[in-house]
């Protein structure tokens, strides 16, 4: 029989086995959405938009010219404000030619894969990582390779990455702010990372790419600072999407941006166009193009979440769970107090708790929990976590 499909869906498909099985034959596949459960899976909204996501779309949803829905391409209206903010945040002196306007942070993320990576590359990224990561590297033919990230820490280890670095490296997706640990990356450790690359780039001579994953870059905690790789080595992509900061992950926007250190900068700008008319269109919306200047003001209530942070993890603590506390991003990676993290998730369900299991971001024996649940439903849920860890201590 012939097999009609594409020739590396089936290493896609292996790679993203645990996180498709949760969706598709877990208990959350059957009661996602169900009132009363108290649900961490996801960093989805467990509340009402936040205000003025709305009034933006519907300030600018009504048309002001015949082009006003017309095909787009990055509008100037959203890479100013973009450039803008980048050049206050980071500091570096960004142009708005240089931001590519993309569907989120995916989007961009595999526009860059597609735009420099090769079918016999290799990727780097560092594991635990953002579920998609390997499956996105397979489908362009090229080979992912992964590097532990340091598990006492949750930091980068530099030389571990330095090790996996062969002829064939072209890029290393780096995530940070990191999902699912919440740890961000110093200044040294990211000077350092600069150093191994660019040694390595001269030595295979071409570049080897950092995709800076920085949709987290705005959710920090504890007066923590962010620094971006874009600061430390030139041919860093940065990636960033909206769905976080605003927490409306189904409204696609984000950007790829190259600092102005980037070299032929003007050449990919039409290749990231090319690519995103070719790969099934990859630019936003008109209409939230409209709206980035003023989305650019909107933020979920940042001090709200760390509250929420700092009671899950006290609350945890006390019961006997292994945790940390994560210097940013939603979530926060627990042990499980039994090898079997998709068994511990299960039994939690019995409690009407919901929480993703540790193999599905490659760290098995964890289950990660999103901060962006309701207050209500962490109320409801400290029973349920007291109750599955007296069952674990008792043999149930």
């Amino acid at each position: 029989m012939t097999d009609h499909l594409n020739p590396y869906f089936e290493l896609v498909a292996g790679a993203m086995t645990p996180f498709v099985g949760f969706f598709t034959s877990s208990a959350y596949s059957r009661r996602a959405g169900e009132p009363g459960i108290s649900d961490f899976v996801a960093g989805n909204p467990q509340e009402m938009a936040v205000p003025g996501f709305v009034d933006a779309l519907r300030k600018w949803i009504e048309p002001q010219d015949k082009d006003w829905f017309a095909y787009k391409r990055s509008e100037p209206v959203a890479t100013q404000a973009v450039a803008a903010t980048l050049r206050q945040v980071i500091g570096l002196e960004f142009e708005p030619d240089d931001i590519a306007m993309t569907k989120g942070a995916s989007t961009a993320i595999a526009m860059i894969l597609r735009t420099v990576v090769g079918p016999t590359d290799e990727v780097i990224y560092i594991t635990p990582p953002w579920f998609f990561y390997e499956g996105m590297i397979r489908y362009n033919g090229a080979e992912p390779v992964k590097v532990p990230m340091d598990r006492e820490t949750f930091d980068i280890d530099v030389e571990a990455i330095a090790a996996a670095i062969t002829p064939r490296t072209r890029a290393l997706i780096l995530n940070t702010p990191h999902n699912p640990t919440g740890k961000i990356y110093t200044p040294a450790r990211l000077a350092r990372l600069a150093e191994v690359l660019t040694a390595a780039s001269e030595k295979n001579g071409r570049p080897i790419f950092i995709i800076s994953d920085e949709p987290y870059n705005r959710i920090i905690f504890d007066g923590n600072e962010f620094h971006s790789p874009t600061e430390f080595y030139p041919n860093t992509f940065l990636v960033y999407s909206y769905g976080k900061t605003l927490l409306t992950p189904g409204m696609r926007l984000g950007y790829i941006a190259m600092p102005p250190s980037m070299p032929d900068r003007e050449r990919l700008r039409i290749a990231f166009l090319v690519t995103a008319m070719a790969g099934g269109y990859g630019v936003p919306d008109a209409v939230m193009q409209y709206a980035t200047p003023d989305l650019e003001k909107v933020s979920i209530d940042i001090p709200h979440l760390q509250r929420k942070r700092d009671r899950l993890v006290e609350a945890l603590t006390e019961m006997g769970y292994e945790t940390h506390t994560p210097e940013a991003t939603f979530y926060l990676m627990v042990k499980a107090p039994v090898e079997d993290d998709i068994a511990f998730t299960e039994k939690l369900a019995e409690h009407d708790v919901f929480v993703l299991p540790g193999v599905a971001v490659e760290m098995p024996g964890y289950f990660r929990l999103s901060c962006t649940a309701s207050d209500a439903m962490i109320d409801n849920a400290i029973p349920g976590f007291q109750a599955a860890m007296e069952e674990v201590k008792a043999g149930v």
